[in-house]
């Protein structure tokens, strides 16, 4: 009797232990993204309250690939949500337009603003000036800046402070590099509101505002598909070699700000037109009217970010860890839209992180090295399953034969004569840009435009593709020929000729099938 109650105890100790050790495998979660796409890394059973009934929308790749690719990642990247304050702040350019405003229309009067007593900001402009390279010294015209952004342009300062949280670490690494003051990031709010794809009445484009000739000097090339000037760490280290150069030649900080914005030979003019003085703000009615309000604007900027928190700025603070970013070097053509598939990093981050990319492509082109920039915890994981998401690109773009934009080298703006039946809405389509960016370059004050009239236009759309005749000449040029190599695919020659697609080579070669033989001529043009 005492043995059959000593088993009956042993039988329920066990069935409680398995219980206790099934629930502690049992986890309930709230239905989620991020619960719902990862694979569990043990034994664990997930049990979701509340699932998501478009759970089937957000599968990862592994499932929404087509089952010719025959792809399983074993790990993705979390789709975070991005805080819709700060998205807007990321894809928003109207600042770049307000500055621009500000500095052209600024007109120095006496500004009311009770808040910062004139001998305060005396004392604070003080320590700055102690400090910094710059000569800060009071001056009216000075305090009449400071206080007309206090006053009407505090909500635009702090979206310019939400944005710095992203791209001051970069800048402030590229100006400690080349022994630059680290003030000197603050230009860039001056020149582009921080706007990577600013483009200026003249054409000067990005961050730091260069113009195609300067940027070419610089190492910053423009083709059909990409503008190097709107990458912000190429353009940020042409920026700092040739604000180096600047201060080699003027050897004071205040003269390289000036001769950056205007160029050095209008700072030389004024120079001599002033008798050999070398102080800016003796200078400064020599200077062009534009340069005679940017260095102000630059000194009231830094002030501003300086003494933020004094005069209770708010920027919204972002997840900063979010925004740490690395880079992986493609290795074959990819679109915006097939990257945003497959790691669940939205579209407009992607517009963001890579902003030189006009046409949302990343070009393949031998000899080429272009990158693409994604948030870190994405980056481990597309280098992990790198072959898997080029097979899904290739197969994705074969099946929607999709046809891609000639990769060409470009120039910076065209001439266009308007012609019969056009008008400026059709125009700023054909190019890729918009009716008010041909209106601010050719300082038109309305739509109206007449037959014959020529427009200077900076496209975005590759000229080549957008022009009228260039399938003209196409069909009147000699057909290119290409022999087949051993190991070639129809796939891996069009990759070797941006903008060729695998449906291309077929058609211009009459071919039902796929197969190649090594020795094969085949044409990769129309002709």
């Amino acid at each position: 009797m005492l043995k059959r109650k000593y088993l009956m105890l042993l039988l329920l100790a066990g069935m409680s232990t398995l219980a206790q050790e099934k629930k502690n495998k049992e986890r309930v979660e709230k239905a989620n993204f991020r619960v719902q796409i990862f694979q569990k890394s043990d034994d664990t059973e997930i049990k979701l309250a509340q699932p998501d009934p478009e759970f089937r929308d957000k599968l990862p790749l592994s499932v929404v690939i087509t089952d010719s690719a025959k792809v399983k990642l074993q790990d993705l990247p979390h789709a975070k949500t991005i805080d819709s304050l700060w998205k807007l702040e990321l894809t928003n350019s109207d600042l770049y337009e307000s500055m621009q405003k500000s500095i052209r229309e600024q007109d120095y009067e006496d500004v009311v603003y009770k808040e910062l007593p004139t001998d305060t900001l005396k004392a604070r402009l003080a320590k700055l000036n102690a400090r910094t390279p710059f000569n800060i010294e009071y001056n009216p015209i000075l305090e009449s800046v400071i206080k007309s952004y206090l006053k009407r342009n505090k909500q635009g300062m702090e979206r310019l402070m939400a944005l710095s949280n992203y791209y001051f670490p970069m800048f402030e690494q590229e100006l400690d590099k080349y022994d630059i003051p680290l003030e000197i990031k603050y230009l860039a709010i001056v020149e582009s509101a921080l706007n990577p794809r600013a483009k200026s009445r003249v054409g000067a484009t990005g961050l730091w505002q260069f113009m195609f000739t300067t940027g070419k000097m610089h190492g910053l090339d423009v083709s059909s598909y990409v503008d190097e000037r709107m990458d912000p760490e190429r353009s940020t280290e042409a920026a700092a070699q040739y604000l180096s150069n600047l201060y080699k030649a003027f050897g004071d900080w205040d003269l390289v700000l000036a001769s950056y914005n205007s160029g050095p030979g209008n700072v030389s003019k004024a120079i001599r037109r002033s008798g050999g003085a070398t102080d800016y703000w003796q200078l400064r009615r020599y200077l062009p009217r534009e340069t005679a309000g940017y260095v102000p604007a630059f000194l009231a900027t830094l002030y501003l970010f300086e003494y933020a928190d004094e005069h209770n700025f708010q920027p919204n603070k972002p997840d900063v860890v979010y925004f740490e970013t690395d880079t992986i070097h493609v290795k074959q053509l990819l679109t915006f839209d097939q990257i945003s598939k497959v790691t669940g990093v939205e579209k407009e981050m992607l517009q963001f992180l890579n902003p030189s990319y006009k046409l949302d492509i990343i070009p393949y082109v031998e000899k080429e090295r272009y990158s693409l920039r994604l948030p870190k915890p994405a980056t481990g994981k597309f280098v992990a399953n790198e072959t898997a998401i080029y097979d899904f690109a290739e197969t994705q773009i074969e099946e929607e034969k999709k046809e891609l934009p000639k990769y060409v080298e470009t120039n910076d703006r065209i001439r266009y004569k308007v012609k019969n039946g056009d008008y400026l809405g059709k125009i700023a389509g054909k190019y890729g840009v918009g009716v008010s960016s041909i209106r601010r370059w050719n300082n038109m004050r309305s739509n109206n435009i007449r037959v014959g009239q020529y427009l200077t236009i900076y496209p975005n759309k590759p000229v080549s593709v957008a022009s009228d005749n260039s399938s003209k000449s196409s069909k009147n040029s000699n057909p290119r020929f290409y022999t087949v190599k051993s190991g070639d695919s129809l796939w891996s020659i069009s990759k070797k000729f941006p903008g060729v697609t695998v449906q291309n080579l077929k058609s211009w070669n009459d071919m039902n099938t796929s197969s190649l033989k090594p020795g094969m001529k085949i044409k990769i043009s129309k002709g």
